[in-house]
């Protein structure tokens, strides 16, 4: 899992995160296609303002890459949000070469049980970290409680995100599974996650977006992605035969859960894909690249910037799941059961769902203020 290390810099006036990395021609490419990243010649390094992309946003973009990611050099500036964060004061040790060994048969059995790839490579990452922690500390026999020792004395003290917190504690609860060891009455607290809105587009903003973008290709990926609520993961992995023109649906196979589904083909989408097919003539995927194989992520969230750009929209964090959130909310706002949208997300709960409830413009305008009876 390569490692991206995440400081502060002063840029042009502003305040800039700092992207540093060991030189990888394939990661320079693909930080270099992301939203809101620039290429500094004076500073010799990759970097994104503060004022155009959220902590948050930015820390997302590179974990979905696989990449391991460094921020406690991050530090609170005047006017800006973000995160402070101390290095935790433990030097871990090499592994020995017996658990290293161990490590690989656990990457192996997971791999056996068909967990994701980016599951397998976090889960390896933050095991081996406890593996070390346990080293140090010389224990041979871990219980829960050696699980909140080193919440408390890594995670915590660290300065670690929640969302990190708990996948450390994912990664190793599965070890000891592998391990054979007793996890199911572990008591361990989990902390909560910050409940944070989807960003949404407007109907203006997606048409003004799809209307930015002249290139057939790039037009039908940005429209098939909204017009269906699709994951990146999901549109790329398409195939013409996916298509069901006869019954106006889309078949998504093996998406998230490894659950297949249905979702909406639309008419118009079909007439842009007719076209798409007589120029490109896809073989085996739907969007395929210059030399073969499926599109790319990075290349896809390339295609977005840029037609954000010329088409003049700056809103902070939004990314190709954008799309999705904003097909979500406006089949909401057009009074479809949200029940149907559930099924058309391929989401497991209601509840996930009903978050669009919340960013619902027109759910919201309908709430008159009590202000107004004053």
């Amino acid at each position: 899992m390569q490692k991206i290390t995440l400081s502060t810099i002063a840029h042009k006036g502003k305040i800039a995160y700092r992207l540093h990395f060991a030189y990888n021609d394939a990661l320079k490419e693909v930080i270099k296609s992301l939203p809101y990243i620039h290429w500094s010649a004076t500073h010799k390094c990759f970097y994104a303002f503060y004022d155009t992309i959220p902590f948050k946003a930015l820390y997302k973009q590179l974990r979905d890459l696989n990449l391991f990611v460094n921020y406690s050099q991050l530090q609170k500036t005047r006017g800006v949000t973000t995160y402070v964060k101390t290095p935790s004061p433990l030097k871990l040790p090499q592994l020995a070469e017996s658990t290293q060994r161990d490590l690989s048969r656990f990457v192996r059995w997971m791999q056996e049980k068909r967990l994701a790839v980016s599951t397998v490579n976090t889960y390896h990452a933050v095991t081996s970290l406890f593996l070390q922690y346990l080293q140090l500390k010389q224990v041979a026999n871990p219980d829960a409680l050696w699980i909140q020792r080193f919440n408390h004395d890594y995670i915590l003290k660290g300065g670690h995100s929640v969302s990190y917190q708990n996948q450390c504690i994912n990664g190793i609860k599965k070890y000891f599974a592998f391990k054979n060891l007793e996890v199911e009455n572990m008591k361990i607290e989990r902390p909560r996650k910050e409940k944070r809105l989807p960003v949404v587009l407007s109907k203006e903003e997606i048409k003004s977006i799809f209307e930015a973008t002249h290139n057939l290709k790039h037009r039908t990926l940005l429209s098939l992605i909204y017009s269906a609520g699709l994951r990146i993961g999901e549109a790329l992995a398409l195939r013409p035969q996916n298509i069901d023109r006869h019954r106006m649906l889309i078949h998504i196979k093996m998406a998230k859960g490894k659950k297949d589904r249905y979702t909406l083909l639309s008419p118009n989408i079909l007439q842009l894909l007719e076209t798409y097919y007589r120029v490109y003539k896809p073989k085996t995927y739907l969007f395929e690249g210059q030399e073969g194989g499926a599109y790319t992520s990075s290349s896809a969230q390339q295609v977005l910037k840029k037609a954000m750009r010329k088409a003049g929209i700056f809103k902070q964090g939004i990314t190709l799941h954008s799309l999705r959130h904003s097909f979500a909310t406006h089949l909401l706002e057009s009074g479809t059961d949200i029940r149907y949208i559930q099924s058309l997300l391929g989401h497991n709960s209601p509840n996930t769902t009903m978050i669009y409830t919340h960013v619902s413009e027109k759910s919201l305008k309908n709430i008159k203020n009590p202000f107004d009876d004053l």
